[in-house]
């Protein structure tokens, strides 16, 4: 099985804690060579500083190739642009567009005074800056807002034709969800990569809750399977199972590029990464 190139999302810390946690995901992760490591940003923005002190941290300190996450929410369009020039400065040139999680407890996304009115126009924007990878968005099960499937596939199109390079996919619980949409993506003109969102599961609970907010399916043998393993107390083992079986049938399908979404829990997605053969590369060292 060829080597897939693989990287992974992280989430701004919120206290001590969560920074150890995060620079814990980091050290485990790191060896396996990752091409390159994104960074969230919370509902309404709430993490904005955050996202860009942990940014800036990672491009310095980590040897990591770092993509910061950036939306449209709670913002002018020169705050915005500012935050992107500040990732510049900073040696980042990896930007992941978004519209955006509109703040908690809104009833859905509202345009800021002045602000972008949708990820395309954020994203000719940071085209029109110069010098920006800018990755997007992509949705193999429709996404809450969209009208239907082909309505994502159209915005989608929207998105890489106004300057993004690549979309990642929210994550999803069936390969065939994943190669339905390469498809239709394709048979829509689509011709820059999309590369998958792993989800290795780590906690159940919080994953329904994920999938019911995001708009991905959940097939009923997928919940059975998880509730008798949580009862068995072997739900790292099949997550583990169910996540590298997929994986490996997505590079069966001629897949070459993986992005998984660790929660800043790295442990199942290094084991899955290993199962695929995404392994720390050996190095001669010089001996006596």
């Amino acid at each position: 099985m060829p080597r897939p190139e693989i990287s992974f999302e992280f989430f701004p810390p919120k206290n001590i804690e969560a920074t150890f946690r995060l620079w814990d995901t980091v050290n485990v992760l790191a060896p396996l060579s990752p091409r390159f490591v994104s960074v969230t940003y919370g509902a309404g923005g709430t993490t904005r500083d955050l996202t860009r002190d942990v940014v800036a941290t990672l491009t310095k300190h980590s040897g990591l190739r770092t993509a910061a996450h950036l939306t449209c929410v709670e913002a002018t369009k020169d705050e915005t642009l500012e935050i992107a020039r500040g990732f510049k400065a900073a040696g980042v040139r990896d930007i992941v567009a978004l519209r955006g999680d509109p703040p908690k407890g809104a009833a859905g996304f509202t345009q800021h005074p002045g602000g972008f009115a949708n990820s395309v126009e954020l994203i000719e924007a940071l085209s029109a800056e110069g010098n920006f990878d800018i990755r997007v968005g992509a949705y193999p099960d429709k996404h809450p807002e969209a009208a239907d499937a082909q309505a994502d596939i159209d915005w989608l199109k929207r998105k890489l034709d106004a300057g993004a390079s690549e979309a990642i996919t929210q994550f999803f619980f069936e390969t065939e969800t994943f190669l339905r949409f390469r498809d239709a993506c394709v048979k829509a003109g689509i011709d820059k990569p999309i590369v998958p969102g792993i989800f290795p599961v780590e906690n159940w609970k919080g994953a329904r809750r994920f999938a019911e907010g995001c708009g991905t399916k959940i097939p009923a043998w997928v919940c059975d399977a998880f509730e008798k393993a949580g009862r068995d107390g072997r739900s790292d083992l099949l997550a583990t199972a169910l996540c590298t079986e997929m994986c490996s049938d997505l590079i069966d399908e001629g897949v070459d590029k993986l992005h998984f979404y660790t929660l800043n829990r790295p442990e199942l997605t290094r084991d899955v990464c290993h199962a695929i053969g995404a392994t720390p590369e050996a190095r001669l060292e010089k001996v006596a």
